[in-house]
Formats: C-alpha cells, sequence, structure tokens
C-alpha cells in the first residue's frame, strides 16, 4: 500500500512550502497520546531522512518514518475546508475507533 494525498492536500502543502521559501514536503506519523491512543502529526521538513518511506502525489512528497507506517499505511491526507474551518483530514483505513474529541484514534 502506500500514503498518498489529494489534488488539494497537495496545493496546500506546495503554497506553504513556496511561503516558507524552503522544504521539500511534509512528514505524516503517529505519536502515542489521547485517550484512544494515537494521534497523527504532521510536520514540513527540508531534509530527506535515510530511514523514512517516502511517497509523492501530485508533486509532494509526503515522509513516513519507519515506525509509524504500520499505523497509517493506506492512509489518504485531504485538506478540507468546512465553513470557517481548514485543516488536513486523515482518511485512515487502519482506524478502528476514534475518541470524541477527535484528537485520536485507535487501530
Amino acid at each position: 500500500m502506500a500514503v498518498t494525498l489529494t489534488e488539494a492536500a497537495a496545493r496546500h502543502v506546495t503554497r506553504y512550502l513556496t511561503k516558507r521559501g524552503k522544504g521539500v514536503g511534509v512528514r505524516l506519523g503517529v505519536k502515542t497520546t489521547g485517550c484512544s491512543g494515537l494521534a497523527y502529526t504532521l510536520e514540513y521538513v527540508d531534509e530527506l531522512p535515510p530511514e523514512d518511506t517516502v511517497f509523492e502525489g501530485h508533486g509532494v512528497k509526503v515522509l513516513v518514518d519507519p515506525k509509524s507506517l504500520a499505523y497509517i499505511d493506506g492512509t489518504q491526507l485531504d485538506f478540507v475546508r468546512e465553513g470557517l474551518n481548514e485543516g488536513f483530514r486523515f482518511n485512515n483505513p487502519n482506524e478502528r475507533d476514534k475518541c470524541g474529541c477527535g484528537e485520536s484514534f485507535r487501530v
């Protein structure tokens, strides 16, 4: 499988990297936290670490560290606007449950 991103997510990342003036893509991962156990992490990266797996879609690189890949393999990263709110949405087929506040998930 792979980690993918929608055109909307790619446009947002590209715009932000251009505004920053540097960067090679985004790193998607997970950390242990919250009431359901895991939370997504997303950060812009300036270098490609050799241990990360690199996926590319719509001209944007998505890096995933080896420990996180088992939890997010198959995930699609999207960027959505709903009313006045906007942000990234993680469509992860491995999720089995989410906490009520939406901060964490369980696989």
